[in-house]
Formats: C-alpha cells, structure tokens, sequence
C-alpha cells in the first residue's frame, strides 16, 4: 500500500489546484490549496505538510523564495516545484532552494503523483539546506523548452552537489561540451579550471604525453618538464571529449589514475596526486566498442556513473525557431547585421532534418547575418543554403512535413540516432504539425488569440505558451490577401 501523506499545493491556476488536488486525495492524501505566497505561508500555521507542491511565478512573489527557510523549520519536508519557466535556470534554481523534485508545466500528472509517492517514501534529511549559493545563472549556454531538453536540465540539476563522473552522449553537434561547461560553472569547482581535450585531434602516440605530461628528456622534442591535462585541471574539471577514439594502451593508463587518484608523467617515476571531476563525451556506441575489443569495459563503468543523453536537434523540432532566433540575437550582440525570420523561413527551419544538429544552426544563422543583404530571413535565401535535392518546392504541405518525421522517427527505430533518449512518433509527428495548425487557426482569425484557444479547445494561457515555444509571433499572423 502507497504511504499516504499531506500535501500543500500551491498555484495561483485554479484549475491546476484543482485537478491536482483532487486526483490526490483520490489517492488517499490530505490536500490543501493556496494561491499566493501569503496564502502558504497562512495555512502552514495550522497545516503541516510533508509534501509541498508549488509553482514559481506566483502573484505576489517567486514561489522559490523562502523554501530554503522552510526546509529548515521543517527538515521532514519535501518539495516539489512546478513552472513554466522551463529553463536550466529554473532547474537549478529549484535543485539549489532544496527542491525534492522539478517538473516543468505541462506537467504529467502520473508523473507528478508518482514523485509524490517518491517523496513520502524518500525523506529529506534534517540537515540544513545550504539555499541559494550564488551561482552564475546569466549566460547559460543551453538552449531548449522541449521535454527531452528539460530531462537534460534536470540531470544536470543534480549533478551539481557531487563530483560522480558523467559521461555525455549525444551525435556531433549536439552540444555536449555546452553540457561539461554548464556542470563545471555552475557547481562548486566553479572556481578551478576547466580543461578540456578532444581525443580525435591529437595523435595517438601523443595522447598519454597530452593527458598526463612529460619529463625532460622523455622523448625527442621534450625539451622540459611539462604538465599534462590532469594536473592542468587540479581542483576543477577535466573533459575527456570523444572518449570513443582513445587509443586502447592510453585507456589502460586512464583507468589506473582514475582508481588511484595519482598521475606518473610520461618517463617519470614519482607519482602526482591529482583531484579532478572527470566528464567523458562520446558521439560513439561504446558498448559496441566494448565488443569489438576497442573499448575497456571497466574503463565504461567508471566513466558511465551518470549518464546524460542530448537528443539530436530533428528529435526537438519545438526547438529549432527558439535556437536559430538565440543564434541570431547572439550574432547581432557580437557586431553581426541584426537580422530575423519570416514566417516561412521559420517553417523551412522546422521541416530541415539537421544533420549537424545545433552547431549547423548555428552556423546558418551566422552566415545568412553575415551574406543576407536583407533584415528579414526569408525561405528563399534558406533554400540556397540548403541540398535542392533534401527540400521539396512545396515543403509547408503538411503530408511532406509529416513525412519527414515519420522517416526520422523511423531510422531512429533501426539504430540511428544512438544513444539517444527515444521519443514515440506521436511526439515527433505533433513538433511538426502542431505549429503548422496554431498558424493557420490564428491566421482564419485575424491572429485574435481568445477566438483561436476557443477554436483549439484550450485556454488562452496554454495558447501562448505553446506560441513562446514554438517561437511563433501572432501579431505575424494575419488573413493574406
């Protein structure tokens, strides 16, 4: 039998409050509703939950504020924190206050019931939380509203308190050394280097003098002693990228300085204790290499502790017009032409498969702000950068647009895409039509946003934010004559 327990909800949405509650208590718990900061703080005069749910933007006030003080007055409790703000700021903004838990809106609401069983049966400890630390949260270098995004932000959350090796897995171009800078930013080696080495760019018989460094005289050219990558990164983070393609001998050495905490430079003898977070990254199927014999398998197991999984960009298609306007406004801060997208550019973007993922955006995006004479983006200017023989003439038809992702979601299905967190096709198949029908709803009514959420049976609210999503402006959104 579920522990059952009281549970305070806090959300200035009625209707949130009310689906939420109900489908509690339906559970066996005590429930409990406010809407405003002061209403929580009114009702756990008299209330004393052991589960508190609570939104972040409230009417008079962040939601997160005061958690920390909370969780102090009251170790047994556990939060849970919803918002719209779906951003890795939020996550680790939550992480940090001591949050239980963080589920961005929409939220699941099995998801959102089963973390609350997870919270009754996993008791916080009563030791004091440390609250907010004072983390850069400007700058953030990632991206993304989409849900395999947010499980990305999520983990990342996570991993910020503890030094647990990563390994980051994702195709080339998805970011992952995005990933290793944010961990190491934000959490508390902050303040040491951050290093970092790509194992695919340096030849082999040099990788064991890169990593670990190299006594004068050790071999032609080592004119004097040199420190390698890991003492480089003593007290912070060392980044092993493409962990795939290291040399099997330098794989052996790697192991033992991982379980002994001590590197021994290249034609030394006297070990150098070194103390650094180890984050891997890989575009490669390493359980394939293990197989093969290209891979030590217990190497894996110390890489592998905390595995973060990028989905490619044609598997978050709701973030592709929110990234390519990031790239543009970022080129524009850097001195670039200020440009921005037409509606059909921004329909050409969401169709395209991206096969070099988010840096390929990127570098689109540069180059139409650096070669575009014109300030707006247009889907003839991204035809010319684009294979003539990948994009159909009448690429906004629907059937081609559904057609493309249902040929994604196919391969993915027969090992393309490794690696990768699998999404149903009835997720890929709504990145790619959704947007296409709020255009066209909010275009028959003259881009009035009341008549269209009418239309579309959902609230305004919900409307807009699905707008803010998909990057879409309803002012653009008129009858064309």
């Amino acid at each position: 039998m579920p522990a059952t327990g009281a549970i305070l909800v806090v959300d200035d949405d009625p209707a949130i409050c009310v689906v939420v509650g109900e489908a509690l208590r339906r559970q066996g718990h005590r429930v409990k509703t406010a809407a405003s900061i002061r209403e929580r703080g009114a009702l756990m005069e008299s209330f004393t939950p052991d589960v508190l749910i609570t939104d972040v933007m409230l009417p008079d006030g962040d939601g997160l504020d005061g958690v920390a003080d909370i969780l102090a007055a009251q170790p047994g409790l556990n939060v849970i924190v919803l918002s719209a703000q779906n951003t890795l700021n939020t996550a680790i903004r939550a992480t940090e206050k001591g949050a239980f838990e963080y589920l961005p809106k929409p939220f699941d609401l099995n998801e959102l019931t089963r973390a609350v069983a997870d919270a009754l049966g996993t008791r916080q400890s009563a030791e004091e939380p440390e609250g907010d630390v004072g983390l850069p949260h400007d700058g953030l270098p990632l991206v993304g509203r989409s849900p395999a995004m947010q499980e990305v932000y999520r983990t990342i959350a996570r991993v910020l308190s503890n030094d647990l090796s990563i390994l980051v897995l994702g195709e080339s171009g998805t970011g992952k050394e995005l990933v290793a800078e944010a961990i190491h930013s934000l959490g508390q080696r902050r303040t040491k280097p951050f290093v970092a080495i790509n194992m695919a760019a340096i030849p082999r018989e040099l990788i064991e003098a890169e990593l670990f460094g190299y006594e004068k005289g050790a071999f032609t050219g080592a004119h004097a002693r040199t420190a390698g990558k890991f003492e480089q990164a003593q007290g912070g983070t060392l980044f092993l990228d493409e962990i795939g393609d290291m040399p099997m001998e330098a794989q052996t050495r790697l192991l033992r300085v991982l379980q002994s905490g001590e590197v021994t430079t290249v034609g030394g003898s006297k070990p150098v204790r070194v103390n650094v977070r180890i984050i891997a990254a890989t575009n490669k199927d390493l359980p394939l290499l293990i197989d093969d014999g290209r891979f030590r398998q217990d190497l894996y197991y110390r890489l592998n502790v905390v595995p973060i999984a990028l989905p490619a960009l044609r598997e978050r298609r709701e973030d592709v017009i929110l990234l390519a306007r990031h790239f543009l406004e970022r080129a524009a801060q850097e001195g670039l032409p200020r440009k921005t997208l037409a509606d059909d550019a921004a329909q050409l973007l969401m169709v395209w498969h991206w096969p070099g993922n988010v840096r390929e955006l990127q570098n689109m995006m540069q180059r139409l702000s650096v070669l575009s004479r014109e300030n707006v983006i247009t889907a003839d200017m991204l035809r010319n950068m684009l294979p003539i023989d990948a994009m159909p003439a009448d690429y906004a038809a629907p059937a081609d647009q559904l057609a493309h992702a249902v040929r994604d979601w196919a391969r993915r299905q027969v090992g393309i895409g490794l690696g990768q967190p699998q999404r149903s096709l009835h997720d890929d198949l709504l990145a790619v039509v959704e947007p296409i029908l709020l255009q066209e709803v909010l275009a028959s009514v003259d881009g009035n946003q009341i008549r269209a959420a009418g239309l579309l049976g959902i609230n305004r609210n919900t409307l807009r934010k699905k707008l803010t999503d998909y990057g879409l402006d309803p002012l653009q959104m008129r009858v064309q004559d």
